[in-house]
């Protein structure tokens, strides 16, 4: 295991864009994830750590040692790829046996390790097979016993499931959580789904154009994002931005397009607030009084357990959440074209820009 420390870590491009700086801190032991959309930095910071992409500023310590002029294969890293770049001609025991073999580990040790692994990854019955043989899903436990035959300190993976179903996806999020912990291997995980982040992850790093903009668990970054980005990136709020019309004990009189809201909160006459609240927050009705803000009724889509329904309020789109079958039923048996919509004052999060 290692603490991995990120300080100010920059990557430039030929088209003058470039990554960084990064801030980032890993625990001993910790299993962090890199999410952002597609272009925000992720693989690049991944590379930087691993030594494949040179860093032109900034730091990068395991366990406080500088390793920004350590060449990859003396970091003692074990990474997987998107692809999972097995060698095909060979067995699955040769390919996760190849990394003990050039670090000149004995015959026995090397078996011992190789059969551990394939025991801890369910894939023992495949060691004899051509890698040709074997499916996506096993392909990439032998991918991930390879990356940790040697025992590494540090285990980097990059989107590893994204070529596999949602199914196949789900199951091995499972097994590579439980062999993380088991193993307390330093892990760093790249992807851009928000599921298999919260799904997986102690902590999640949210990049957007190449610069960490929080840090946090999933629980955390779902509850209390820190900026609209994250809000609208996780899909963990509503947006609602507008004008402060008044302000009279703690409570903010907020006007959005024609919708008047009171939030708890601070702020000054005539500025502009934006805040955010969960659709599972979103108290929806169709015989609401007349306070509740009326919204026009574009679709309700059946969910696992729930109902998604979405509204508009003049153009701001809303997403609510709700467990009432016989709301759903009448809203669609009466053809309802709006319907009333209100929240509790907890549950608004003010976020920053």
């Amino acid at each position: 295991m290692v603490k991995v420390e990120l300080k100010g870590l920059v990557r430039e491009f030929d088209d003058d864009s470039k990554i960084g700086p990064i801030d980032l801190q890993v625990k001993d032991g910790e299993l962090m994830t890199l999410l952002g959309p597609s272009g925000s930095g992720k693989t690049t910071t991944l590379r930087m750590v691993a030594g494949f992409i040179e860093n032109v500023g900034g730091g990068l310590l395991f366990d406080e040692k500088d390793m920004v002029n350590v060449p990859p294969n003396q970091r003692n890293i074990g990474m997987v790829f998107q692809s999972v770049a097995l060698f095909p001609n060979m067995t699955v025991f040769e390919n996760i046996s190849f990394g003990p073999d050039m670090a000149g580990w004995s015959r026995e040790k090397t078996i011992e390790r190789v059969e551990e692994l394939a025991d801890l990854l369910g894939i023992r019955r495949l060691l004899l097979r051509k890698i040709s043989e074997v499916s996506g899903g096993e392909a990439q436990r032998v991918a991930l016993a390879r990356a940790l035959a040697t025992s590494p300190k540090l285990l980097l993976l990059d989107e590893p499931l994204s070529a596999l179903d949602q199914q196949l996806r789900e199951r091995l999020q499972s097994e590579i959580k439980q062999i993380q912990r088991k193993l307390k291997v330093t892990t760093i995980y790249v992807t851009h789904s928000q599921d298999e982040a919260f799904a997986i992850s102690d902590r999640v790093a949210i990049l957007k154009d190449g610069i960490v903009v929080q840090v946090g668990t999933p629980e955390e970054l779902y509850d209390s994002p820190a900026n609209e980005f994250v809000a609208r990136f996780l899909g963990s709020g509503n947006i609602f931005s507008g004008e402060i019309t008044d302000i009279s004990d703690g409570i903010l009189t907020i006007l959005v397009n024609d919708s008047s809201f009171k939030i708890p909160g601070k702020g000054k006459i005539s500025s502009y607030v934006s805040f955010s609240v969960k659709p599972e927050d979103v108290i929806i009705s169709d015989s609401a009084p007349s306070n509740w803000t009326q919204a026009n009724l574009v679709s309700i889509t059946p969910q696992v357990g729930s109902f998604k329904v979405s509204i508009d309020l003049d153009g701001v789109p809303i997403i609510a959440l709700t467990y009432d079958e016989d709301l759903v039923k009448r809203l669609r048996a009466n053809g309802n074209k709006t319907v009333a919509f209100s929240f509790k004052p907890d549950s608004i999060i003010i976020i920053g820009n």
